[in-house]
């Protein structure tokens, strides 16, 4: 009975709104950033893009546009699709979407359950789980993804760490409400940071979980991940939240209809990490599209739209995508690296052959060639 598992409303019609259904623009940055990496990583010959939770597919179908404009770049590199999807309603708008037909079951592969190929000819396969995603040289993508993950509730009281459960109202028998736990739980024994100062903390283990997975696998076969998702450095408290039909709504009504979302506490992530990889950010949305090269972007697109809506369109999206008060404040961007991508093997060996090390894109400005 779960929201995603129904339905999952992103778009104008349903609960929520996302950056990729804003503007073609995000997606064809992020497509630029992950060439980027490639090609500072000495542009190894397989390419796997895996996405957690790819929504409608349009952020992959933008990427997939870049890849294929920059054919020539990526010619001798063999690039395949893997998503990671558990709502098989979406699974299937994904593969319309992406192959522009429905996509056949794959049952004799124990792995992946639904294979097909891109518009451009890029093989693309579906899957439950990270772990079913097969090993390599492999480019992570979670946009939106990490904010929809159960969370734990935690309130400091005069006692110690209480969790913030979920009980039926006796006085109103079709009614849920908070509570606090009479004692300590498993979950505040073993989820709390011993030097925590917040009095109210929100922790998502399921988070943590993957975050560990995509570390030791970006330290065993290289490549990178990039985090894109509202939340906060380890300041913010209370932050979960229920959206339907675009405006708020109360969590505890009606469980199942509406789009469930906490803050993602990028400091939880960097700390599950646990230092196999190195991690950049979180960078505000706003500084990491600016750094992408997203004014220059506009600006081609505004010289070649013909008609003032579609330069309205344009300017609007643009605006919801940097304006301060609308998304380019409160989405964050963040990436874990293989170590040696900001790291000088020893100096001492050959001082003479020192080549610079490629910034980082999107964390520094993208240098365009």
């Amino acid at each position: 009975q779960g929201y995603y598992t129904r339905r999952g409303g992103v778009g104008e019609s349903g609960d929520f709104i996302t950056s990729p259904e804003i503007s073609q623009v995000f997606g064809e940055l992020i497509g630029i950033w992950y060439i980027s990496e490639w090609m500072a990583m000495g542009k190894p010959n397989t390419f796997q893009l895996v996405e957690l939770g790819p929504g409608r597919g349009t952020l992959t179908e933008d990427i997939l546009r870049v890849f294929n404009q920059l054919a020539s770049v990526l010619s001798k590199c063999d690039v395949s699709v893997h998503l990671v999807e558990v709502s098989p309603k979406l699974s299937e708008i994904q593969a319309v979407m992406l192959t522009g037909e429905k996509v056949q079951p794959n049952p004799e592969d124990k792995s992946a359950y639904m294979k097909g190929v891109s518009k451009t000819g890029i093989p693309i396969f579906w899957y439950r789980d990270i772990q079913d995603v097969p090993p390599g040289y492999s480019f992570y993508l979670a946009h939106e993804f990490f904010d929809a993950l159960p969370i734990h509730k935690f309130q400091r009281t005069e006692k110690g760490w209480r969790e913030v459960l979920v009980d039926i109202d006796p006085e109103v028998p079709d009614q849920l409400r908070f509570v606090l736990s009479p004692s300590g739980t498993p979950a505040t024994q073993n989820f709390i940071q011993p030097e925590e100062t917040r009095d109210h903390v929100e922790v998502c283990p399921e988070a943590g979980v993957i975050v560990q997975r995509l570390a030791s696998r970006i330290e065993k076969d290289g490549g990178a991940a990039l985090v894109a998702d509202y939340g906060h450095d380890g300041t913010k408290t209370d932050t979960f939240r229920g959206f339907r039909n675009h405006k708020l709504h109360n969590v505890l009504s009606a469980p199942g209809t509406a789009d469930l979302t906490a803050d993602v506490d990028f400091s939880y992530l960097r700390k599950m990490a646990q230092g196999r990889t190195a991690t950049l950010g979180p960078i505000k949305q706003r500084e990491f599209l600016k750094n992408m090269g997203i004014d220059l972007r506009l600006q081609v697109l505004l010289q070649n739209s013909g008609d003032t809506a579609t330069r309205e369109q344009l300017l609007h999206s643009y605006d919801m995508l940097m304006n301060p008060k609308k998304m380019g404040d409160c989405f964050n961007f963040f990436a874990l690296l293989p170590h040696h991508r900001l790291l000088h093997p020893d100096k001492k060996d050959k001082p003479q052959s020192k080549s610079p090390l490629l910034p980082v894109a999107g964390f520094n400005e993208l240098l365009l060639k």
